[in-house]
């Protein structure tokens, strides 16, 4: 549901502002539709119904996985394709993974959605509504803004949806917004008064190799994103999460284990190293190697913990949210690690 729509459409037809908060607050809860808000006057159930859509986004697809995740395809009134990810935890959390963008800019080699054609940011009412559609199914307690598109770059939109995501069932503690490093984000978030995590997607702590993997290292240098989310933590007194996809014979020896701690500080960043699920260019690491990883890691003080992967048989995990694939070639692979054989040369 738009609510600037819903909110402009009512001030229209007359309606006292408690309308807009009756209508939001039955929606928030899973309502099916404007036919279920009993404490709202018929004959305006009728006209929101034509005037106000009750989701701004079209439901192309659901697939369903073995482990209880659902992905599902949205399509905007523009015809731009949106997915969104809910993940059932067997603690009983039920996870949201949002996405910002339709497509995305950035083009990091390891993601799915990077080989799409970016479309555009999407509205606040348009990420909202990715959370009401599981809402209306299911209880939500945590959202993750790590579907498609980098959410620093459309981070008014983003932070309106998190101030409405309490009503849905999501406070701003179990909340998190993941990033590549777009530094004005990180900074704009820094001063954001809700308590909002951050996640940083980091994935090569040399800058060399990380600009092989997420060219936007070229424009902000992992030096310089780091020093941003250290003043995140000074002011936030909150750790920030570190995502590292681990990509077999790139970015998975003891080596790079060594650099990784090295650049972080065991104080401020705790490590969530993902097993990754192939998308056409890379492979998986072993799980023996992200395990030795791991030990690396813990050898040096950092905290890491190993992610559990949801959704992998309905490509529903990270890095393969995408609409259309854009296969790369075994020849591009090949001259990449020739590329990481040299820089460790």
């Amino acid at each position: 549901m738009d609510p600037v729509l819903l909110e402009s459409t009512l001030a229209q037809l007359g309606q006292p502002a408690f309308r807009a908060r009756q209508v939001w607050e039955w929606a928030a809860r899973g309502a099916q539709g404007y036919a279920e808000m009993s404490n709202v006057p018929a004959a305006l159930r009728d006209e929101l119904a034509t005037a106000v859509p009750f989701s701004s986004l079209e439901l192309v697809q659901e697939a369903f996985s073995t482990d209880g995740t659902v992905k599902a395809l949205f399509r905007t009134h523009d015809g731009r394709s949106v997915e969104a990810v809910l993940m059932r935890y067997h603690d009983g959390r039920h996870s949201l993974c949002l996405s910002s963008q339709s497509g995305c800019p950035l083009t990091c080699t390891f993601c799915a959605t990077g080989a799409m054609k970016f479309g555009r940011n999407l509205t606040a009412g348009e990420i909202l509504d990715q959370a009401l559609h599981f809402r209306r199914e299911h209880e939500v307690d945590h959202v993750v803004f790590m579907g498609m598109g980098e959410p620093m770059m459309n981070l008014d939109n983003v932070l309106e949806t998190c101030r409405r995501l309490p009503a849905v069932g999501v406070t701003h503690r179990r909340t998190a917004i993941s990033t590549v490093g777009w530094i004005p984000g990180i900074e704009r978030l820094t001063e954001e008064d809700m308590p909002i995590r951050l996640a940083l997607s980091l994935h090569a702590a040399d800058e060399q190799l990380r600009s092989q993997l997420m060219p936007v290292n070229d424009r902000y240098p992992l030096s310089e994103v780091l020093a941003a989310c250290e003043r995140f933590y000074a002011v936030k007194r909150r750790q920030v999460f570190v995502e590292y996809v681990m990509l077999r014979d790139v970015n998975d020896s003891a080596l790079h284990a060594r650099q990784l701690a090295e650049v972080l500080d065991p104080t401020i960043y705790k490590v969530n190293l993902i097993p990754y699920n192939p998308t056409g260019m890379y492979d998986g690491s072993p799980r023996a190697t992200i395990e030795r990883f791991r030990a690396v890691l813990e050898e040096h003080g950092l905290r890491a913990t190993v992610r559990l992967t949801m959704g992998r048989d309905i490509d529903a995990a990270c890095g393969q949210l995408k609409t259309a694939s854009e296969k790369k070639s075994r020849a591009e692979l090949d001259a990449l690690r020739a590329k990481v054989d040299r820089l460790g040369s």
